[in-house]
């Protein structure tokens, strides 16, 4: 078993610009606490788990066609193990057979050869798990890690010699023997964000997200509408196991044309698209994937050329359109929240709260003087221009009309009115002079964060805005007046009329675990590895976290000629 000792099963997908990361060390000393951690998962439970999620190996490679039919499957290297293989399952009458070759001069002679045999053939690399799906048995060379798969499972692996094709003798091996001696024997396992001690499960557990990443991008063939300042991002977003021989389109036309060659879908940001790009893909029958800001974004604006550490990418709608489903309402409608999710949710809340992070997590924490009594409400004003305004935002006329629909809904109480920060660094449109917000608010703050100022105020007013979602995280009363995607669920006061698809009623756990945990994606900004949000909370929250590159400081500087004209 020393050729499967060597490799490591449990090893981090290649993703685009990632930092290399070993999850996994070797002869670890017997006394140490690492080497405790690996050896008390039970080989059992650690074949049961990666039976269940397939992964191990080169697990985010293409998966191979089916046809449906159970096939001994040839794996070779050389033309030689090729001519060795297939003689050896001619003498075995091993019929039907299919094999998977190398890229490359030797893949192709090995292909032609092997086709002239009558066989079907297939360049690597492929998902190994894929590889076993009606397997009966599996021929490779000694050492290959897709006999790991095959033994893990159970299928029966005959050994070549790579240089002549000779059959080496391959007793059958005991599936847990595997499991001990290539995941858990003298190996001990490391996080791979923080270099913390972790048990072989824990690795599983994060292959199996990057698992389900990945599986969920491989439709996507095209991408329209993306920014060249966030394309890195959006490509580890995007990435689908392997390099798209293009991915990004300036042309949305294009891209569907794209995508349609491929028989795939086409990823957008929609506020830099053309609408006529969703006719185009219909009549194309090419699904459409929309983009946007996650709800933990950055430190920065993304007006201010700030890359997003955060989005979500939607095969169904877009969460801030109201007029039509979106993923994030159908699973909040429709998904069973175990207790652990529930339980992982409310933690996920008190780290937000205690970290004090926001969305743009942008402005000082010192919040305004008010009253020390009566009722403090606070106004959020947004970009009056924002899609989800523009398709969310009801008959609210603009920043001012919120102002006055808010204050004649509080009439006695202290309204403050905190202007949107892509608004405020002369970005976006929707600026009003302190003149006229003050006809109808008692303070206007700007460069306070909205943790600080949700932590002062009672209630808070929106139109759309996410700062009535993070006010409900810190158990705020919530009224809004448009109809963004946290409303209609039984936790805000709703004044712009029913949301007749979302009829379930939501407590604020469930919310969180469907719009934190389950809809977004994270990307960590240290090592460009997707992650939890638990782990870019905590990055958002070191003091090294928070710089500016040559763009953003530009960006910046714009944005303030833009003020002094306005």
């Amino acid at each position: 078993m020393t050729d499967l000792q060597s490799t490591y099963f449990l090893r981090v997908p290649p993703f685009p610009r990632a930092r290399p990361v070993s999850p996994a060390v070797d002869n670890a000393p017997r006394n140490a606490p690492l080497n405790m951690l690996a050896t008390d998962e039970s080989p059992s439970e650690v074949r049961r788990r990666l039976l269940s999620v397939r992964v191990g190996g080169e697990f985010w490679a293409p998966p191979m066609p089916h046809t449906g039919a159970a096939i001994h499957i040839l794996c070779p290297q050389t033309l030689a193990q090729a001519k060795g293989m297939h003689a050896a399952l001619i003498a075995s009458g091993a019929f039907p057979w299919r094999a998977i070759v190398p890229t490359g001069r030797e893949g192709k002679r090995i292909k032609a050869w092997l086709q002239q045999q009558g066989g079907r053939v297939d360049y690597g690399p492929v998902d190994p798990w894929s590889i076993l799906d009606g397997a009966v048995s599996l021929f490779v060379s000694a050492g290959d890690e897709r006999a790991i798969v095959a033994q893990i499972a159970g299928v029966p692996v005959r050994h070549f010699t790579v240089a002549d094709g000779r059959e080496i003798a391959s007793p059958p091996v005991d599936p847990l023997t595997v499991i001990e001696a290539v995941l858990l024997a003298n190996r001990h396992y490391h996080d791979c964000f923080t270099g913390a001690p972790c048990a072989p499960i824990a690795m599983i557990d994060q292959l199996t997200a990057w698992r389900t990443m990945i599986d969920g991008n491989r439709k996507i063939a095209a991408a329209a509408g993306i920014a060249d300042w966030k394309r890195q991002e959006i490509e580890t977003f995007l990435w689908a196991g392997q390099a798209r021989q293009r991915l990004f389109y300036r042309s949305a036309a294009n891209a569907v044309q794209a995508a349609g060659r491929a028989k795939g879908a086409i990823a957008v940001w929609p506020s830099r698209v053309p609408a006529s790009v969703f006719s185009l893909a219909k009549a194309a029958s090419v699904p459409i994937c929309q983009i946007e800001d996650g709800f933990i974004r950055s430190v920065g604006l993304g007006s201010g050329l700030h890359p997003p550490q955060s989005v979500v990418v939607d095969p169904i709608g877009i969460y801030y359109d109201p007029t039509q489903p979106s993923a994030l309402e159908v699973l909040l409608e429709t998904m069973p929240f175990p207790q652990s999710l529930i339980d992982r949710a409310s933690a996920l809340v008190a780290m937000i709260v205690a970290s004090g992070i926001s969305k743009y997590a942008a402005g000082h924490d010192r919040p305004p003087e008010s009253p020390a009594t009566g009722r403090r409400v606070l106004v959020t004003g947004q970009v009056e221009d924002d899609r989800s305004v523009l398709l969310g935002g009801g008959d609210v006329r603009g920043n001012f009309d919120l102002l006055r629909r808010a204050r004649a809904h509080e009439p006695d109480s202290f309204l403050i009115f905190k202007p949107h920060p892509d608004v405020e660094a002369g970005h976006r449109k929707g600026a009003i002079s302190d003149r006229e917000c003050l006809k109808f608010a008692d303070l206007v703050v700007r460069d306070v964060s909205m943790a600080a100022m949700l932590e002062a105020v009672d209630a808070v007013h929106v139109w759309t805005s996410l700062a009535g979602f993070e006010a409900l995280l810190r158990r705020r009363e919530v009224i809004v007046h448009g109809q963004p995607f946290f409303a209609g669920w039984g936790l805000t006061q709703d004044l712009a009329g029913a949301l007749p698809r979302r009829t379930r009623r939501l407590s604020l756990m469930e919310l969180v675990a469907g719009s934190l945990l389950v809809y977004p994606q994270y990307l960590d900004p240290v090592t460009k590895l997707p992650c939890t949000p638990e782990l870019l909370i905590s990055r958002m929250a070191q003091p090294s976290f928070q710089h500016q590159s040559l763009l953003t400081r530009v960006r910046a500087l714009q944005g303030q000629v833009n003020r002094w004209f306005r």
